[in-house]
């Protein structure tokens, strides 16, 4: 009988709780629905604000579970684009970083018992965003706040603080909103606190427009961007060998004879996307040859992607080469970060037993040493491949060490017309702002895009079509507030997120057991303490 009164109290609490559940999966959807390809950036503080108010008073247990719920839809929407590999990658990463959102709601949660929460609010999705951009296995920065608001009155703050201060805006904005909310239903002197929490809210929104946005160019360089497109999207992309190299090889001769007809202006520099040779350059003769051909045929230095041998049988590198008419294939950058579980596989002999998939994973890709700056014709270019242009000191390495544009080589062709190359185009965007540098996108199938270092997108393709696309760009060589500053406003905010949900830890063990005392002399409430610590105490969320 005991035992059945004990179910049908777990019971009561679950149903009690599922009202909250069933908001914190909308708040979630709500904030997935801010990034690419929706793009209603506004969502994301409405995101931030719905997770501050259903954390707020709450325990640690019930804000990581309030966390999760919310996480957890938010990334199943946001990463749907791993369909094409199956949805059970989708769920299963979906789950892996939604339980770093649960551990930030649990935070949440126990610091918004201290003064001035909505600021550790804030540094608490700092925090989130960090140890997800490097654990496991390197990290995998998607859904950070920045990355929704790439073209919102927030975008300015990135040449400051980089994509951290962003997302701590964004996240200092709802949690003011949030704040001002509960004080309009439980504060008498509700009307002055909430115009407050707005005033907050508003300068937090259009901080970015004091930020001056550079406009001199150092000087400037032509450049085409060749789009060879791929047989069909999806995993067996690359179709038959030596398809997408001639596919890009005969796009490059197109221009070439556009160049000759005087149709288009000669560039100074051509780039290729990521694997646009889909055989070994340096080791099958047909493709050296027809690479040199189509470089030849413009004439100028030709940036190419192509997966090279490795140190051993076991490793591919995934590089881009500098190609020149002359004199053949020159300095080249390894991609520094492959993608697990896609470029190589963690746990192997163990793993490919289990999941039979992991075997199309033939090699392992090896990673580079060094960072994408190479001279490519008359143009110092910081290169990076693909997702690599979502981690922050990827990007401003390139910067720091002498890039003066940055070129994303990119193969998007698996997840063609799924919302995945919006979101990166989204993340090049950002980049542009955040280091005040041009960015070029060089696809196989699409998006390819020229982006001005304000951030503009001022030519772009469409998916799965051929296309080139010619532009002049500014070359720059000064370095943002950001690019100086680096990691450390980033480290420290996360840090006082931490320590904010460790004082508030503190905090309730102190409240706790203060309500132990006056239980003990017989204090208010059904258990002790008052009616509204009462309450708190036993709407609990599963």
């Amino acid at each position: 009988m005991q035992q059945e009164s004990a179910v049908s109290r777990r019971l009561a609490k679950i149903r009690a709780g599922l009202p909250r559940t069933g908001l914190a999966v909308v708040g979630g959807l709500a904030l997935g629905l801010s990034f690419p390809p929706y793009d209603l950036w506004p969502l994301s503080v409405v995101g931030v604000g719905a997770l501050s108010l259903l954390t707020k008073g709450r325990t640690g247990r019930q804000g990581a579970w309030t966390g999760f719920a919310f996480g957890f839809p938010f990334f199943l929407l946001l990463l749907s684009w791993l369909r094409v590999i199956g949805w059970d990658a989708t769920v299963g990463l979906s789950a892996i970083e939604a339980a770093f959102v649960a551990l930030m709601g649990a935070g949440l949660a126990m610091s918004s018992r201290l003064r001035a929460w909505p600021l550790w609010a804030a540094c608490l999705w700092v925090a989130q965003e960090w140890a997800r951009d490097r654990l496991p296995f390197g990290g995998f920065p998607w859904g950070r706040l920045a990355f929704a608001n790439t073209a919102s009155p927030f975008t300015p703050l990135a040449a400051i603080g980089g994509a951290p201060l962003v997302t701590f805006a964004v996240a200092l904005s709802g949690a003011l909103l949030a704040w001002g909310a509960l004080r309009l239903r439980t504060d008498a002197r509700a009307p002055k606190a909430a115009a407050l929490a707005g005033a907050g809210a508003a300068a937090a929104i259009l901080a970015g427009y004091a930020v001056p946005v550079p406009t001199k160019a150092d000087d400037t360089v032509k450049v085409a961007l060749v789009q060879g497109n791929v047989a069909q999207p999806g995993m067996d992309f690359l179709g038959r060998p030596m398809m997408v190299l001639n596919n890009h090889a005969s796009a490059t001769e197109r221009l070439a004879a556009d160049v000759k007809a005087g149709k288009v202006a000669k560039p100074d520099v051509v780039i290729w996307p990521e694997n646009s040779s889909d055989l070994n350059p340096f080791l099958d003769p047909a493709a050296y040859a027809r690479i040199d051909q189509a470089v030849k045929a413009v004439g100028v230095p030709t940036l190419v992607g192509a997966l090279v041998d490795g140190p051993d049988n076991q490793h591919v590198q995934n590089e881009g080469i500098v190609w020149d008419p002359v004199k053949g294939p020159g300095a080249s950058y390894t991609k520094q970060h492959p993608v697990p579980f896609g470029e190589y596989v963690p746990f192997r002999a163990e793993l490919s037993k289990v999941i039979t998939r992991l075997q199309r994973v033939a090699r392992d890709f090896y990673p580079g040493q060094g960072n994408g700056v190479m001279q490519l014709g008359p143009a110092r270019i910081g290169d990076v491949i693909c997702f690599e242009v979502a981690y922050d000191e990827i990007v401003r390495d390139t910067v720091n060490d002498g890039g003066r544009v940055l070129v994303v080589q990119t193969n998007n062709a698996t997840y063609a017309e799924t919302g995945q190359p919006e979101q990166q185009l989204a993340m090049s965007r950002l980049r542009a702002v955040e280091h005040d540098r041009a960015v070029l996108i060089a696809a196989t199938s699409g998006i390819s895009a020229v982006i001005e270092p304000d951030g503009t997108v001022s030519q772009r393709t469409e998916e799965l079509t051929a296309a080139e696309l010619s532009a002049t760009v500014p070359l720059r060589d000064g370095k943002t507030v950001a690019d100086r500053l680096g990691a450390t406003p980033e480290w420290v905010v996360a840090i006082a997120g931490l320590l904010a949900a460790a004082a508030g830890l503190l905090a309730g063990r102190r409240s706790r057991g203060n309500r132990d005392e006056l239980r003990g002399r017989g204090g208010d409430g059904p258990s002790g303490g008052t009616p509204a610590e009462a309450e708190s105490l036993t709407s609990v969320v599963p």
